[in-house]
């Protein structure tokens, strides 16, 4: 049998886990807009999540094709013998 000590005990815990996987917010929204997305029944907190996670994976995809664009323009300016001279030196290293 679990003690209401064990118990406040996981419920600390589960609730100090919780709290480090997330975090408030708070955004200022039409107010048209809210009482439609309760209307109609929709998790606006998870709209919000969904819409951030693909934006900040749309940022991460632009920094990275950037980054990859900078490569390309730097590269352009070495010779395919000496290309392949430092890869195989860089792998006689290992």
């Amino acid at each position: 049998m679990i003690s209401s000590v064990q118990v406040y005990v996981i419920f600390i815990y589960a609730n100090n886990v919780y709290r480090t996987m997330s975090d408030v917010i708070s955004v200022r929204v039409k107010r048209q807009l809210k009482e439609k997305a309760e209307e109609l029944g929709i998790d606006i907190r998870q709209v919000v999540e969904k819409a951030l996670g693909e934006e900040i994976k749309k940022r991460e995809e632009e920094e990275i094709r950037k980054s990859a664009e900078i490569i390309v323009e730097n590269m352009k300016e070495v010779k395919i013998q000496e290309w392949i001279k430092l890869v195989r030196e860089t792998r006689d290293e290992r």
